[in-house]
């Protein structure tokens, strides 16, 4: 299937229709989770299928808490960045809406006209918590419905998606309430049901993708594996998983990185120590495509060397 055309009148790569043809492939689908430019640049070149432009990562890129802080423009513009340096679909992790549903409305033409292939809203109380706190209120199953309705009916294009996530297993309560409030949210449209727990195993969402392939549903499945990280991709696949999200472990290694580098500076005197241990500055100029710099002032030289050897044989043809 063709790009959409898109992104500097080119056929628009990471396009809303291609996520839809990934996620009808007979296989799962690894999902990265970034929070800018550079991860996304890192990830990418990783060997995932698709970007998660993480709400805890852009929070935290901004410094501060995932706690329905930023604004929905905000969030926005960081989405753009990671599409603008993406060559892959993105799904966008929109909290819960940005509040209000008139802000709802808004939010996903603004997503979708910033390249985002997906946007996801959970169904928890505005403004949230982060889903590893505690007091966590769920939305009234009726009242999220309807939100994922009015979100489905606010896209421009056909092949935009939108993403429902379930807090019922984060938030205690219970397997049948997240089967009920699941069936309810793809009566009302979702494209996909991300399935979140914060159990330490996957006996949680193997449960639920029981249930939810024994009763015919086809709608995709998507789980964010953070803390019952023993579970591999391909067991996650074989129970019925189509998205498998790594959501949040860029931005942790990134921290856990950053924060050993630069206290060993600060200990040692000098970085010569762990020169060895950190990329080398090729490395993110490859990554950041800097020899592009010099193709472009290269070609600026020749086009301008070509102009001014024009203008010198029109002027010496003048006559005196």
């Amino acid at each position: 299937m063709g790009h959409d055309m898109g992104r500097n009148g080119m056929k628009d790569i990471g396009s809303p229709a291609e996520l839809r043809q990934l996620l009808v492939a007979d296989r799962a689908l690894r999902v990265y989770g970034v929070y800018d430019g550079l991860s996304t640049l890192v990830a990418q070149r990783s060997g995932c299928d698709a970007l998660w432009a993480s709400g805890l990562g852009i929070a935290a890129a901004h410094g501060v808490p995932d706690a329905s802080i930023l604004t929905m423009t905000e969030v926005r513009d960081s989405a753009a960045i990671i599409v603008r340096a993406s060559e892959l679909p993105v799904i966008c992790d929109c909290d819960t809406g940005f509040g209000e549903l008139r802000t709802l409305r808004r939010m996903v033409p603004e997503f979708e006209q910033a390249g985002v292939a997906a946007v996801c809203i959970e169904d928890k109380l505005y403004p949230k918590r982060n889903s590893f706190l505690p007091g966590q209120d769920l939305i009234d199953p009726q009242e999220f419905a309807t939100r994922i309705q009015i979100a489905k009916q606010s896209q421009c294009g056909p092949d935009f998606m939108v993403f429902a996530r379930l807090e019922s297993l984060i938030a205690g309560a219970g397997m049948d309430d997240a089967i009920t409030r699941a069936e309810l949210y793809v009566q009302a449209g979702a494209d996909a049901i991300v399935v979140h727990s914060k159990a330490a195993t996957a006996s949680e969402v193997r449960e639920f993708a029981g249930h939810w392939r024994s009763t015919g549903q086809v709608t995709p499945l998507a789980v964010l594996p953070t803390t019952y990280s023993d579970a591999t991709f391909h067991e996650l696949e074989e129970a019925g998983i189509a998205i498998v999200i790594y959501a949040n472990q860029a931005l942790r290694a990134n921290v856990r990185a950053t924060t050993t580098a630069l206290d060993s500076i600060g200990h040692l005197g000098s970085s010569g120590p762990i020169e060895t241990d950190l990329a080398p500055i090729a490395a993110v100029f490859d990554l950041t495509r800097e020899v592009d710099v010099h193709a472009c002032d290269q070609e600026f030289d020749d086009a301008l060397a070509q102009r001014r050897g024009r203008s010198g044989t029109s002027e010496a043809k003048v006559p005196s």
